[in-house]
């Protein structure tokens, strides 16, 4: 629990950075998925490794995305008022 704010400020921090496209975590807390934009597999799994929570982290798979859309990536409604 006391690594926990370190590894959601880094999170952040790979956020900011649009290093890391999104960042999800299952209520449960037993499964996590997190876009990150890398040049491959290899680069990938360096950014993970450095995440504080690494050590505790199990079976970790990476797959390469053919797509990523989400209605986040959109551009923003026009208001016309």
């Amino acid at each position: 629990m006391a690594i926990i704010p370190r590894h959601r400020a880094f999170i952040n921090q790979l956020l900011a950075e649009h290093v890391l496209e999104a960042y999800a975590i299952s209520a449960s807390r037993s499964r996590g998925w997190a876009i990150i934009t890398g040049d491959d597999e290899a680069a990938v799994r360096a950014i993970v490794e450095q995440f504080p929570l690494y050590h505790y982290l199990r079976n970790i798979e990476i797959d390469e995305l053919f797509i990523f859309d989400s209605a986040a990536s959109r551009f923003p409604h026009i208001s016309l008022n």
